[in-house]
């Protein structure tokens, strides 16, 4: 059975199982130890995480070839703008390489979005906007260089949705978890189905496949034949003829052949 639990994780969580003193981590909320993170979020982030114990799966999400988008809802500084919009969609010159194009739209302040613990510092002479990011790749902080690249740093961050999971149709509020089933998803199915079978033919067997008549009568054949070396070959020194002799017999010590000239 392939386990996916998705997990609405609050800010100053730390995305790992082990922390180093009073660091909080995902064992604070998690307790299976056999799942492992499918995509890290940064401490300073919220909002979906995937974990899974299964590689395929855990590979399906990760891997930028499988082009899983990931949706991001990103509070900037300022009033951004059309322009930094444009340069978002197109693509962002970073230090380590150009961003792929992503998909960018303005929107509202989220009514829905639960309250930061602790709050987001404002200044109140410069006001703050609300964009949806979608990416396909996984750079380490890409969102928040991208939006500093283009003049509006990013405030507060929350990850919404991975490929078809969303986190606002599962209902979890910080902190909250919740096992999915994976079938119920389209980019899952294929993955489980492939490890289920993968399993099946793994799995060992306590019978063995019957055998037809033609294959037992030659394992008995095999098995008479088997018998009779053993009954030809088998050394047995009280069976052996003794030579009599008059006690004076010595060891044949001469070589036999032909002697050397």
């Amino acid at each position: 059975m392939v386990k996916i639990v998705a997990f609405n994780k609050p800010f100053d969580v730390h995305s790992q199982f082990r922390g180093e003193g009073s660091q909080i981590t995902l064992a604070n909320f998690i307790s299976d130890d056999s799942l492992r993170v499918a995509g890290r979020l940064d401490r300073d982030s919220e909002g979906l995480m995937l974990l899974t114990d299964n590689g395929a799966v855990n590979q399906h999400i990760t891997n930028p070839k499988f082009k899983q988008y990931k949706t991001y809802l990103a509070q900037v500084d300022g009033q951004i703008t059309e322009d930094a919009i444009l340069r978002l969609q197109q693509g962002v010159e970073l230090n380590d390489g150009l961003t792929l194009p992503a998909k960018v739209r303005m929107i509202d302040a989220p009514e829905w979005l639960w309250q930061r613990d602790p709050p987001v510092r404002f200044r109140a002479n410069i006001p703050t906007s609300w964009v949806e990011i979608q990416i396909c790749e996984g750079r380490n902080r890409q969102v928040r260089r991208m939006t500093a690249a283009v003049g509006f740093p990013t405030l507060r961050l929350i990850r919404t949705q991975i490929g078809s999971v969303n986190l606002l149709d599962l209902g979890l509020e910080s902190g909250d978890q919740r096992t999915l089933e994976p079938l119920f998803y389209d980019e899952f199915q294929q993955v489980v189905r492939q490890a289920k079978l993968t399993q099946v033919e793994d799995k060992p067997t306590s019978k063995t496949a019957p055998r037809s008549k033609k294959d037992l009568a030659q394992a008995k054949q095999n098995k008479k034949r088997a018998k009779i070396r053993a009954e030809i070959f088998k050394s047995d020194d009280t069976a052996k003829p003794k030579r009599i002799t008059n006690g004076t017999t010595r060891a044949n010590t001469k070589q036999r052949g032909r002697r050397d000239r």
